[in-house]
């Protein structure tokens, strides 16, 4: 294939998410088929392999990809409906095909794989070659998924999906059946946010988890028309039994299906552009040992993925006992006067309506209409409610809302422990 032949064939590929081959002329596989010579997922397949065919490539890339493309003469690709199906379709691919210049690039040990462990409530966990050789016996491994070449990516599609399917990583399972002592029947923190079905809590049979991690390994399987016609076989089946509540539930899952959230993964400028603004949550809480050495912490949020580098610290300058209203108004006061920081779309702070009612006086002096909601805490300190917001935005912020929250709660109390070691 000519370079004018490449360019031409490149032009007609789709601006679309999906995975890319390079097929080779030298060595064809079985039935004559050119032999697989690279697998890669992109966010527009126009505008990945178009990379390929610059010289600077080859700076940044090793001497396999650049024999890889001196041997290749076809491109083929297979479109997926979001990036996190294209993630998932390269690793099942790579390990079916196990290309030379893939799996030969960089130590094998290296990439990365989800594992669902073998127990009663099994784990996702994201785990390295390196780690599953060298402790062969230290999970007891029902499924296993990869390898993905990427962890950062693979990190942010696991995030997606458990946002989808609920599923248990560290929490102890509870067994009511055995009594209080098995597991505490505590809430675990991703429980608090909606990432565990309840698995800590005993609000989800074996039984129904089972059902959960089959549908997930069938995502990670790339088999998505038959975990949808599951997901329409089970709704059907609770709706008969007038279980309304759980058939919602279901619809939702198809529907998030259909319409995969996947922001975090895209990295193509142009493709970004299509989704919605960003919407940044800044979090806001208060932490001292009975009025002295008094802080308070921003942590921040955008498009639901936390973002730590705009995470603040705040040294309360005009001290305020244990009034934490008045150390949250000094603080936002200094945070507005901050103009080059981004707007935030939606305030949360710890506490009741006399916390939300400061931060709102504050937006108020300063001609800002941002909504605040607090996050009202029990006697444990876990939330119980969110005051601020009407139940169609809480439905769709309620998680990061509670994420923030616990952030900025965790945020300032290892600030003020920080102070309390210098004294």
């Amino acid at each position: 294939m000519n370079s004018q032949d490449i360019k031409e064939k490149i032009s007609k590929l789709p601006d679309a998410p999906g995975v890319y081959f390079f097929l080779g002329r030298r060595s064809l596989g079985e039935g004559g088929k050119r032999k697989i010579l690279y697998i890669g997922k992109a966010t527009s397949l126009r505008d990945r392999v178009r990379s390929y065919m610059s010289r600077s490539v080859l700076d940044t890339r090793g001497p396999l990809i650049e024999k890889m493309l001196n041997e290749f003469d076809e491109i083929a690709f297979q479109k997926t409906d979001s990036v996190l199906e294209a993630l998932i379709l390269e690793a099942n691919l790579i390990k079916k095909y196990q290309p030379e210049a893939n799996i030969k690039e960089k130590d094998n040990r290296s990439f990365n794989y989800v594992i669902i462990t073998k127990e009663d409530f099994p784990c996702i966990l994201i785990v390295r070659g390196r780690e599953l050789e060298n402790n062969k016996n230290l999970y007891n491994i029902f499924y296993k998924f990869g390898p993905f070449p990427n962890g950062s990516q693979l990190k942010e599609a696991l995030k997606i999906v458990r946002k989808m399917f609920p599923f248990r990583d560290k929490c102890i399972p509870f067994f009511p059946s055995l009594g209080e002592g098995v597991g505490g029947g505590s809430p675990c923190f991703n429980r608090q946010i909606g990432l565990c079905p309840g698995v800590c809590t005993g609000e989800i049979s074996q039984k129904d988890y089972a059902k959960q991690i089959k549908n997930i390994a069938l995502f990670f399987e790339g088999d998505k028309k038959k975990l949808i016609k599951n997901l329409q076989k089970e709704m059907k089946e609770f709706a008969k039994k007038r279980e309304f509540e759980k058939a919602q539930k279901v619809k939702r899952q198809i529907f998030a299906l259909y319409h995969i959230q996947d922001v975090s993964l895209i990295k193509n400028d142009k493709l970004r552009s299509i989704h919605d603004k960003t919407f940044r949550i800044e979090s806001y809480d208060i932490a001292h040992l009975s009025g002295t050495n008094v802080v308070g912490a921003m942590a921040v949020m955008e498009n639901g993925e936390i973002k730590k580098s705009d995470y603040r610290k705040f040294k309360i300058k005009d001290n305020p006992g244990i009034n934490d209203t008045k150390a949250l108004s000094e603080i936002l006061t200094r945070r507005l006067a901050h103009t080059e920081w981004p707007a935030p779309d939606l305030i949360v702070v710890d506490g009741g309506e006399a916390q939300k009612n400061i931060m709102e006086k504050v937006l108020k002096e300063n001609n800002l209409q941002t909504p605040v909601v607090s996050v009202v805490k029990d006697e444990h300190h876990k939330p119980k409610e969110i005051l601020g917001l009407s139940r169609e935005a809480l439905a769709k912020w309620e998680r990061e809302i509670l994420l923030s929250n616990a952030e900025a709660h965790r945020f300032a109390i290892a600030f003020h422990k920080q102070l309390r070691r210098k004294f």
